[in-house]
């Protein structure tokens, strides 16, 4: 014991500072603060939390203060080896907010963060094609195929943007899966397909209200303006397949204010009838990890910057979600639906009237 020696006491501090900062995963940042009280001290001081969760998140540097539920106790400070001050204070709310949050955005449950759509560029019929229908998994709902369609256009490059509001005001998004829809009931059965898409990330400018207005009409200009968009994804290509599509983000994404908008690119699709070029979802799935209730957000305007809040000292874990039907799962589906084309049926418009002579199995009812 009397020949070890700490290496933090006997080198510069910029280079113990360089050493440390190779540690890029949470669990061992966590572990070298715990080796010491001296280690610990170097830890918070030197905001190695902090620049941890900027090198993962950049989103991080629009953070204008920590704000916690708990300051420190003199008598904790005094035991640190510190005397008390407001500076020493922030250094310690800054260490925990930023070791709460780098824990949280690396172990919590990945999960489907949708809640709502906010609004749609343009929708056909509404409301049987709106965008409501892409937050269902199935593809028949309430006797109906559920898709969102979307005005035809002459244009192929006629982009539509379809904008959604998250589960939390605050999380970490990993992938964004959509399932184009397949049109089981025209000839040919074809896909309603995007050459690309591109996904945006933001808060709104101001307090807005989710309405019908804003999803039955046209997309206005005012409505895409109300959003500042914090981080712009590459454009992802497209696959020509009827599954769910997914696209994993090159570096998981911090959504500070909760708006995810999907930005579709490139008609390829025909409508039979009308001859107009139109896009079909038929549902869209935002991967990633809520971080309420430990944490929550406030956007201060017109800077853009926004307040760290702790609302818990510990990370709240969530249930797990309901996995996503299998591509086998479709499949039957499709089958099943084709069945049903084939035998004497009448349909009104998307309604299936006798589907209830058709034998399923359970798992499909």
């Amino acid at each position: 014991m009397e020949a070890c020696m700490d290496f933090l006491d006997r080198l510069d501090r910029d280079i113990s500072l360089k050493i440390l900062t190779y540690l890029e995963d949470p669990s061992d940042l966590l572990r070298a603060s715990s080796v010491s009280r001296s280690w610990r001290n170097f830890v918070i001081v030197n905001g190695l939390w902090k620049q941890l969760c900027l090198r993962m998140f950049p989103q991080l540097s629009r953070v204008s203060h920590v704000f916690g539920l708990n300051k420190v106790s003199t008598k904790e400070l005094v035991e640190a080896g510190s005397s008390y001050s407001k500076e020493r204070e922030s250094l310690e709310r800054d260490d925990r907010a930023y070791s709460l949050l780098a824990r949280a955005c690396t172990s919590s449950i990945v999960r489907d963060c949708i809640l709502q759509p906010i609004s749609v560029s343009s929708t056909d019929n509404y409301p049987e094609e709106s965008i409501n229908n892409t937050l269902q998994p199935a593809d028949i709902v309430a006797r109906r195929v559920s898709y969102w369609l979307s005005r035809g256009q002459s244009n192929p490059v006629v982009t539509e943007r379809l904008t959604y509001k998250l589960a939390d005001e605050f999380c970490v998004i990993t992938e964004i899966n959509i399932r184009p829809f397949l049109a089981y009931f025209q000839s040919g059965s074809p896909l309603y397909l995007v050459e690309a898409v591109r996904f945006r990330m933001g808060h709104p400018k101001g307090p807005m209200g989710v309405g019908n207005d804003l999803l039955s009409d046209s997309y206005p200009v005012s409505a895409y303006e109300k959003f500042i968009w914090t981080y712009t994804s590459q454009e992802f290509p497209m696959a020509q397949e009827s599954c769910l599509l997914k696209f994993k983000l090159p570096e998981p994404v911090l959504c500070v204010g909760g708006i995810l908008q999907i930005e579709l690119q490139g008609r390829v699709q025909r409508q039979e009838m009308a001859g107009s070029l139109s896009t079909r979802m038929s549902y869209v799935q935002v991967m990633g990890r809520p971080l309420s209730p430990t944490f929550g957000v406030e956007i201060l305007e017109p800077s853009g910057k926004f307040v760290l809040k702790i609302k818990h000292n510990t990370l709240v874990k969530f249930q797990t979600q309901p996995s996503i039907p299998s591509a086998d799962h479709f499949q039957r589906r499709r089958t099943y639906f084709q069945h049903i084309l084939s035998i004497p049926t009448i349909l009104q418009g998307n309604l299936v009237d006798d589907i209830d002579e058709i034998e399923m199995s359970e798992e499909e009812e």
